[in-house]
Parts: structure tokens; C-alpha cells; sequence
């Protein structure tokens, strides 16, 4: 299975080169960040590509020689970075900002986007064909100022629950549609002597996929705007969620502290649970250990009313630029190359990833269960990425589905965000109080 190309919904027409063909522009800004490239002393100019994702570092490694194939007046000098936050933050201390970069679309993304690091793409035809429910899902990350766009998504990811398809088959059970289902399902796999879900809180991140979906369903309408304001807090708007997640974590196998994310995707792979609280990002990993492992996903249902499900996607990668860089016209046409289809489909199949572009469909048997979200628009941000990395979401987390204490968790995350927020703001505040 592959990806299938369609025609854009957007104007009618498919997505082709033509229409990222970008012109040269300027974006002026008052930031101090100088761009680290300049001219080579072969005659051509020189752009510095920051990666941060390490699964791709082969993929935009290759599409880089590529570009400099047909682009000879353009050298691509790629940074694969690890620990690609604190590499960025040391890049802006020193007045080194890349000129193009690949990014996770996360809190300490808009963070950036909001400090007015990156340049904007509101009017950029680079933008034309981008599925609009991601664009959204970038400007509410954070934005240097209101109808900003400083990203452009290239592709996506989904959190809900992965299952043993042919674990399912054999037991006769069906796809849980309701939290209700879904509780019963755990349980009777349990009954039945498996683990309904396999535990990995030696990692704490992985504490919050599902913590997404449940939040994001729950969670009182306009709450983080709410919660930038000062007007809400997560002892109130979080507390069914958080209940519910400690109800999920009851299923797992006995003391899931002691076990991480690759021993979780090796354990889910030989077929030791029913099922896994994660997102689609784990299915390269998840084959890796079993490539004929059948890997079903399904939105994770918070409530009883199925209408009410909404499947999380956030934008895994997120193409930029520097505000600052001299280069954009070079920069610009390099972005265009890697929004071409081709690209974008190569990309998503090796990485089961979501594709951004409207039009094109990852077909993966594995994300089966979630297109028919995708393609309604059915579908939120990760509710985690309105956090940065100075608040303790993932510890505070990992505590309380080990201590279950729900109220010292919650309080315990309303302190440490007043406490940071009293001095920032980013995400769905950060325009409106900047």
C-alpha cells in the first residue's frame, strides 16, 4: 500500500510543481539573529538546512543532494541535530539562526514563533494546497503576531490507541466506538488473561498521548485560551480527563514505571497486549521488531457519544525559515521543492506519516481506522503542545499515574504554568497578550 494522489480540494486542481513555484521575498524583521550561510567559494550560495528529526536524517539528507542536482547555483549544508531544542536555543544565543529548518510542532515551536524567530508564510503560495485544519493547527502553536502563520506543515501524526488486528479478529471484537466500549474491551481482555494495554511510563512523554485525546474531548470549549487569561484552571477543566486516563492506566501490565517505549513497541510487536496508548508515529518502530505485525489504529473515544470523538493530529514536521536569513529567495525555492508530492509522498510512506497536502492519502493499512477523521476534518491539536518545555508536563504526569494523587497533580500543574506564564506567553496567548 502506498500513497494515493488525488485532486486538491482547493480550486479544484492537483497539487503540482507549478504552483510552489515561489518568487523571491523579503520578510523584514527587528530581530538580532544573523543567518550562518553566505556565499561558497564555488559561486554558489550556501543555505544551512537544521533537521531535527532523526528517523529522517537519510530522507532529507538524499532530498537535499537532490534540490542541489537541480539547483547548482545552491549548496544545502544539512545540520541533523540531536536534542534539536536546545541546539536551536544555542543557535540563537549566538546570533546563528539556520536558514531553513525542519521542526517538531510543538510548545517550544511556538515559542519560538511567537518570540518572532521565524519568518511568516501567511501570503507565501507556499501555503496554496496545505490541508487548512494543520495550518490551523501550526498558528495555534503560537504566532509573532496575529494572522501569522510561521510554519509550513509537511506532515502529520495522529494519537489514539493502536490494537493487535489480528488479536481483535480472533476474539471476535469489534473496534471500541465509546469510552464505554472501550472500557469493557480492556476488559475483557484482561478476562482473557492479555494485557489490555501495555505500560511505558519509564518514558514519561508517552503519558501524554493519550492524554490528548481525552483532554481535547473534555476539556471546557475555549480552555487554553481561557487558561492564558487566567480564567480557568486545570484542577477544574482537566479533572474528568485526568480521571480517565488513571482508568486506561489500571489496564496496563503490573508496575508499567518499569518499562519504556522501545520495550513497549517490542512487547505490543510479539503480541503481549491487545493494545497501546500511542500514536501513529510508533508504527515504524512497532515493525521494526516484526515487519508481518498487523497494526489497526482507531481514534481513542473519551466519551459516550461517538459524535463527540475527534482524532488528534499534530504536525510531527514543520518546515521554516529564519526571519533574518539573506537567502530567502534560495530558501523559498528549496521549501518548494520539499512541499512537491512526490516528495511529500515518499516522505510519509516510509514514515506512516499523515500528509499535509490536500489530495494526497497515506494508505497505509495502519491508519485505516483514522482516515475517514482526516478527511472530514474531524480532527485537533495535541493539547500537550500548548506546553513548553519549562513546565513538567511529562513528570508531574508520570507521578500522578504512579501515586494517583489527581488533585497534586493538577495543582501541581497549575502552579508551574502561573509560574511561567508569569513571565511569557506563547500558543493561543501569546498574540493576544505579547
Amino acid at each position: 500500500m502506498g500513497i494515493v494522489q488525488g485532486r486538491a480540494a482547493s480550486g479544484g486542481t492537483a497539487v503540482t510543481r507549478a504552483t510552489r513555484t515561489v518568487a523571491a521575498g523579503a520578510v523584514v524583521a527587528s530581530l538580532a539573529l544573523a543567518a550562518c550561510s553566505g556565499a561558497s567559494g564555488e559561486g554558489r550560495t550556501e543555505i544551512v538546512f537544521f533537521q531535527f528529526k532523526p528517523e529522517a536524517v537519510d530522507f532529507f539528507t538524499e532530498a537535499a543532494a537532490r534540490f542541489e542536482e537541480e539547483n547548482p547555483d545552491i549548496r544545502v549544508t544539512v545540520d541533523n541535530v540531536p536534542s534539536a531544542e536546545t541546539a536551536m536555543r544555542i543557535r540563537l544565543v549566538k546570533e546563528d539562526a539556520p536558514d531553513v529548518l525542519t521542526f517538531n510542532g510543538n510548545g517550544t515551536f511556538g515559542e519560538f514563533a511567537s518570540a518572532g524567530v521565524f519568518a511568516d508564510f501567511a501570503d507565501s503560495p507556499l501555503l496554496d494546497g496545505i490541508t487548512p485544519a494543520y495550518v490551523d493547527v501550526v498558528q495555534s502553536l503560537g504566532a509573532d503576531t496575529p494572522g501569522a502563520v510561521n510554519g509550513i506543515p509537511f506532515a502529520a501524526n495522529a494519537s489514539g490507541v493502536l490494537y493487535n488486528v489480528e488479536l481483535f479478529a480472533e476474539h471476535g471484537r469489534e473496534v471500541p466506538t465509546t469510552w464505554t466500549e472501550l472500557i469493557e474491551t480492556a476488559q475483557y481482555f484482561e478476562g482473557e488473561g492479555i494485557y489490555p494495554f501495555f505500560g511505558m511510563l519509564a518514558d514519561a512523554w508517552t503519558a501524554q498521548s493519550p492524554l490528548a485525546p481525552l483532554t481535547a474531548q473534555t476539556q471546557p470549549e475555549g480552555f487554553f485560551e481561557d487558561r492564558f487569561a487566567g480564567e480557568v484552571t486545570f484542577l477544574a477543566g482537566w479533572a474528568e480527563a485526568i480521571e480517565k486516563e488513571g482508568t486506561l492506566f489500571e489496564y496496563t501490565q503490573p508496575d508499567p514505571a518499569a518499562f519504556g517505549y522501545e520495550e513497549g513497541t517490542r512487547a505490543f510487536a510479539a503480541g503481549e497486549s491487545a493494545m497501546l496508548l500511542i500514536g501513529s508515529y510508533a508504527v515504524p518502530q512497532i515493525r521494526s521488531f516484526d515487519p508481518e505485525f498487523t497494526v489497526g489504529t482507531f481514534a481513542l473515544p473519551a466519551t459516550d457519544d461517538p459524535a463527540r470523538t475527534t482524532l488528534v493530529s499534530g504536525v510531527d514536521v514543520v518546515l521554516s525559515a529564519s526571519v533574518d536569513t539573506p537567502h530567502r529567495e534560495e530558501v523559498d525555492r528549496f521549501l518548494a521543492f520539499l512541499l512537491e508530492p512526490e516528495l511529500v509522498e515518499e516522505y510519509a510512506e516510509q514514515q506512516v506519516a499523515i500528509p499535509t497536502l490536500e489530495g494526497l492519502r497515506n494508505d497505509d493499512p495502519a491508519l485505516a481506522g483514522i482516515q475517514s477523521y482526516i478527511e472530514e476534518g474531524r480532527i485537533v491539536g495535541f493539547t500537550d503542545h500548548q506546553f513548553i518545555q519549562a513546565i513538567p508536563l511529562g513528570p508531574l504526569l508520570q507521578q500522578y499515574l504512579i501515586d494517583r494523587n489527581a488533585e497534586a497533580f493538577l495543582e501541581g500543574l497549575d502552579d508551574n504554568w502561573d509560574r511561567v506564564a508569569q513571565r511569557r506567553t506563547w500558543g493561543l496567548g501569546a498574540v493576544e497578550d505579547s
